[in-house]
This record gives C-alpha cells, structure tokens and sequence, in this order.
C-alpha cells in the first residue's frame, strides 16, 4: 500500500484476503488506485499481516482485508475487499496503528481515548474496545503477541527540564547546595530541603534539633564514599549505580536508616551481580542484614555451584557458623544422597 502527498491510496501485490481494497481478491502487479476511497483525503494508511486500514483528514477510520481475528472492528470476522468505514461512534480520530507481526489493530481519538481491536492477548476481539493507555505503542506493547512497537521508535531531546531532570542536576551542585557532607575526606553537596522531603532519617535530623541541625558540614565515618554518594544520589534520582560488591553497604545503610525501598533495589542489584566468586560474600551479607529473599537467592546459587563457591576465597572467609548452617541446609535440599 502506498499513499502519495495529495491523500491518494494505491495498492499492488498479493490480494489473496482483499487486503488491497480494490473490491476483489485478484493480485495485482502494478499499482491501483483504491477507488473507494477517491472521495476523501487520506493522511495515514497502515498495514497488518493481511489487513489494511487508512484514516481521512474528516478523523474517520476505513478497514479492509483479513479479518478471521476481527482485526477489521465491525464486529464480526468477515473479510472486506472493499474499504469499509467503523468505529462510528467513536468521535474523530487522530491515529491509527498495525503491524504485520499479528492482527492487531488500534486508534487514538481526539480526547486521547486509545482503542485496541482483532487478536489481543489470544482473544479475538471484534469491535473497538477502550484500553487503559495513553498512547498506541503502550497499547501495543500490551496487548499483541508478541509484544511489538507498530512503528519505529524515536527519542528526541527535550529542550526544557523537567523536575526530574532538575533535581538531577541540583545533586552535588555546590552553587545551589546549602549543606555538605564529609565523607573519607570528600565532599558531597546537597539540599535540607530535599533531604528532608525524602528521607525520614533527615527528616528527623533536622527537625528535632538534633547536633548536626546547625552544621553546614556534617562528617559520616560508618560508611564509605561510594556507598553514602549513591546513597545521597538516589533520594535526588531513585537510583543507584554501584556494582554489587558496593551495593552490599548500601544495603548496610538502606537497613540502618529504615530505607525499604532502597534496600530492595540494593538486593535486586546484587541478585544481578552475583558470581561464583563473590556469592558467599554475598549470602554473608544478607544473612548479616536479614534480607531474606536475597539470603535464599543467593543460598540457592551458592547450592547450585556448590563444587566451585566452596574453592573460593570468599568462601574460606565465612565464619564457622555460617558455614556449619550453609552445609546443614545443604543437606536438607539433598546435596550429599549418594
């Protein structure tokens, strides 16, 4: 299918399902115009598997072609070799979508409602049904099997800041930062404001007049640079950057000020660094923190590769208890039945 500048449609190749719009199922080797839809000015067309729909300038929806999933939305599944107008009373719309992977089909109206029809998720649905997505590639990316973009996808770069990317920026900034902090010797610049939005440590550092409520300088000793950085970033961004071997004092400090959700994208980080060579590390540390989800996870990868963690350093570095309960349990999940 092709449409030219001034909203002509033309079509040419296999027709076998009436997918050219020409009013038969006849292949066609050279290019013919849709004649059905000669009256109107068409901006967009798109194209399914085996199915084709446009959209006029009026915001008004035509489909033709294969339609044994509904994938047409007129609410039944029988083919069209002609292009055939739906959705009536829906309002204007202002975009349409399909890909060729499956039979999907979607449209956005004018008020933003998105609407997805044919073979959603395994079910064949036959008219347009309103979904809960602002925008047809999430709708696509829901509902068609495999999930797929109907068209590719750009990134532009913004030329304002949004809130976000403020606070990104406001991190460490030492024009704006009305606190910093000293840790191994080093400076981080930070915001009360923000700390005390964010955290309820801060929160109650700073309101319940505690010593450091009057410093501009506060030194931290407990942890590291690198953990209490990441630690400082993540309540400007939600997020951290360390590799596991770091993140296992950030699950320190997560567990020390109450942080629960910093804790869990702490456990998720190391969960996706774990190695044979640091694993019982690893299982050290969240026993140690009683993380227990991760304590099974990395029990169970230490079990797995039982033969090589227990060769490691790491693993000659566990405590004597820690070992007696790793090999006990090991035992219960059946690791020396000969």
């Amino acid at each position: 299918m092709a449409l030219l500048d001034n909203g002509e449609v033309y079509g040419w190749g296999y027709n076998g399902n009436g997918q050219l719009g020409v009013g038969n199922n006849v292949n066609q080797p050279n290019p013919c115009r849709v004649a059905a839809l000669q009256q109107m000015i068409v901006v967009q067309i798109v194209c399914g598997y085996a199915h084709a729909m446009a959209l006029t300038d009026e915001g008004s929806v035509y489909a033709w072609g294969a339609n044994s999933y509904g994938q047409l939305g007129t609410g039944n599944k029988a083919n069209l070799v002609t292009p055939t107008k739906i959705a009536l009373d829906k309002g204007r719309f202002v975009e349409i979508g399909a890909t060729h992977y499956n039979h999907v089909s979607s449209a956005v109206t004018q008020t933003g409602k998105v609407y997805m029809w044919g073979q959603c998720r395994g079910q064949s649905i036959t008219s347009p049904m309103e979904t809960r997505f602002s925008t047809v590639d999430d709708a696509f990316a829901c509902f068609s099997m495999p999930a797929v973009t109907w068209r590719p996808l750009s990134f532009e770069t913004d030329n304002f800041y949004t809130i976000e990317r403020h606070l990104r920026m406001a991190f460490d900034n030492q024009e704006t930062s009305d606190l910093k902090f000293m840790v191994e010797g080093r400076v981080v610049h930070v915001h009360k404001a923000v700390l005390k939005i964010r955290c309820e440590h801060f929160r109650s550092m700073f309101q319940a007049h505690w010593g450091e409520d009057d410093k501009d300088v506060i030194e931290i000793t407990q942890f590291s640079y690198p953990v209490y950085r990441a630690f400082l970033e993540y309540l400007y961004t939600d997020q951290v950057d360390l590799p596991p071997e770091d993140a296992i004092g950030l699950l320190d400090l997560a567990n020390s000020y109450c942080e629960q959700q910093l804790k869990k994208l702490c456990e998720r980080i190391i969960k996706q660094g774990i190695t044979v060579e640091n694993a019982a590390m690893l299982l050290a540390a969240a026993i140690k923190y009683e993380a227990r989800d991760l304590e099974e996870f990395c029990f169970r990868f230490c079990f797995n590769h039982m033969t090589a963690v227990t060769q490691t350093e790491a693993f000659n570095k566990l405590d004597e208890q820690t070992v007696k309960n790793f090999i006990l349990k090991a035992a219960q999940r059946g690791a020396f039945k000969y």
